[in-house]
């Protein structure tokens, strides 16, 4: 089911504040990016189960002495992580999304960890299965994501958001990697954000449970649905993350914000969580621009 209009109309309104309000601050936004890494880096590996809390992530992209051992493979994956992420982000203007860069992506990811498989496509007896979902065999990989590839760059007349979900959902389907297609998809929908001029958005470990749901509705009920509405709050949150740093306001906790105005808690912080206030989370903890009048 398509995005709705009142949600495209929001997205856009707030799409043409940020690009009226970015004009000159490209070193700001470049600023709340780099700040970002950590926490994009430490869920999207966590959804892949990794053990590394936010601060331990942290500790390892500054290279920094953590305070109990880890695994060499979790302290490797947490940094290439970082880095295709960095990369991603200054090649989204003048690169086009294709097999050789989905390929590369995935070189950057696994090499140093798994080197006989990173940078290429599963091959003849390399099956993968997802929870109950077994992945189309290794022959059929190069033919699918071309197909889906094809069909993403050449469907003008539908919405980017109902797009870039379903391709993440098909993409996620083939599984062409032997290992790392969690991470390396959802590289991709900031890839194809970015492209669009649009800000990355995080899809938090916290959030896994509807995450994989969006997997199985498709699969099973053939409904991109729940996947649309996972990146567009997310794309809501990102755009009210930086429109209120671009504005100057000063960033406030909810919960300070909401005992300061004598709010309902409860009545806020889902407000929050739908997004229809300009709230959003840093490092877990919700927060909000002090300037601008709401209702929650």
């Amino acid at each position: 089911m398509p995005i709705s209009k009142l949600i495209k109309k929001r997205i856009q309104v707030l799409k043409e504040e940020y690009d009226a309000l970015r004009q000159g601050k490209e070193s700001l936004l470049s600023m709340i990016d780099e700040v970002e890494i950590p926490e994009n880096v430490y869920n999207s590996n966590a959804i892949e189960n990794s053990t590394l809390t936010l601060e331990e992530t942290e500790k390892i992209l500054l290279e920094q002495k953590l305070s109990r051992n880890v695994s060499l493979r979790e302290v490797f994956e947490a940094k290439n992580l970082a880095r295709v992420i960095d990369y991603k982000r200054k090649k989204a203007k003048e690169s086009e999304l294709g097999r050789d860069l989905i390929v590369l992506f995935h070189q950057m990811l696994i090499g140093g960890i798994d080197d006989a498989i990173a940078g290429r496509f599963r091959r003849e007896g390399e099956y993968v299965r997802v929870g109950a979902h077994i992945a189309p065999a290794p022959e059929h990989v190069e033919r699918m994501i071309e197909t889906s590839l094809l069909e993403y760059s050449s469907d003008l007349g539908t919405y980017f958001l109902d797009k870039i979900a379903k391709f993440h959902l098909d993409f996620e389907t083939i599984h062409p990697f032997c290992d790392g297609n969690g991470r390396i998809g959802r590289v991709i929908i900031n890839f194809q954000l970015l492209q669009l001029g649009l800000p990355r958005i995080i899809i938090r470990n916290k959030e896994k449970a509807v995450y994989y749901r969006a997997f199985s509705d498709y699969r099973e009920k053939n409904t991109t649905k729940t996947m649309e509405g996972i990146i567009s709050l997310a794309l809501l949150e990102s755009l009210h993350k930086r429109l209120s740093y671009l504005k100057g306001e000063r960033i406030v906790r909810l919960s300070e914000y909401i005992k300061q105005k004598g709010l309902s808690a409860p009545a806020v912080t889902n407000a929050a969580r739908r997004q229809t206030i300009p709230a959003f989370r840093e490092k877990g903890v919700w927060k909000i621009g002090e300037a601008g009048p709401w209702r929650a």
